[in-house]
């Protein structure tokens, strides 16, 4: 396929002018502009750098890219640079999307999380400067606080910290994938019972909890690996597997 045709779909896909990120979203590193082996990961590390370049990917697609405002003006040098040397040595095009991989209603880190718990009827939930960031929905039947603990832990296969809330069962839940720690006010403003997001700080631990609404944290990287995967999955069925290879690279990140 053609990188640049390629591209033109995932960037429509995602709506990604329709947002103001924290950094760019789409082609971060320019490279081959044949692609034939596709990389995807969470995040552009020195570790799924050199897993794409062992799998000779063409193309790393990342939740997490290399370029960051917060940052600021930044040299290619020590950590940095064995991140973005390797990648354009070796002609791998590096592609970023954030918030837009966040929000989606389709294949979103919080709609793809949602599909795997069944939830229902969801409808797009959070606001940066406009846009969605995540979804929340229903179950068709209440669900116990225990049994959602369990069932999210054995879903992201990751430990899950639990602040409760008042309602004994939970009929209703906002996701907002990652570091979204004080998004729970959404929650709770829109009266639901529960919230999911990657990580919790003190203070939101016991005003979540206080304020009457269930805040699950599942852990940054954990509540983020499921959106890149379902982006792997439609890029796969837009363009098939024919002359094409498609890998998952998966982080070990407990955060």
């Amino acid at each position: 396929m053609k990188r640049d045709e390629l591209l033109d779909h995932t960037d429509r896909y995602l709506n990604i002018s329709a947002y103001q990120d924290y950094g760019p979203n789409g082609l971060q590193i320019e490279g081959k502009t044949e692609i034939k082996r596709l990389a995807f990961a969470v995040s552009a590390t020195r570790y799924s750098v050199k897993k794409a370049i062992e799998l000779k990917a063409d193309i790393l697609f990342v939740h997490h890219g290399l370029f960051w405002k917060f940052h600021g003006p930044k040299t290619i040098t020590n950590a940095f640079y064995h991140r973005v040397a390797p990648l354009i040595k070796n002609d791998i095009s590096l592609v970023g999307y954030h918030l837009p991989l966040d929000g989606h209603i389709e294949i979103g880190n919080a709609a793809s999380i949602a599909d795997k718990i069944n939830l229902k009827q969801l409808e797009p939930f959070g606001d940066y400067k406009g846009m969605h960031t995540g979804v929340y929905g229903k179950f068709d039947k209440p669900i116990s606080s225990v049994e959602l603990r369990s069932l999210l832990k054995k879903t992201l296969n990751h430990e899950v910290i639990h602040a409760k809330g008042t309602s004994e069962n939970i009929s209703s839940l906002g996701i907002i994938t990652g570091g979204a720690n004080s998004d729970w006010k959404q929650a709770q403003k829109l009266g639901l019972d529960a919230y999911l997001t990657g990580e919790i700080s003190e203070h939101d631990w016991h005003e979540a909890s206080e304020g009457g609404v269930h805040f699950f944290a599942g852990g940054h990287n954990a509540t983020e690996q499921f959106g890149i995967q379902s982006l792997m999955k439609n890029i796969h069925e837009k363009f098939g597997d024919e002359g094409h290879d498609y890998f998952f690279i998966p982080s070990d990140n407990p955060a």
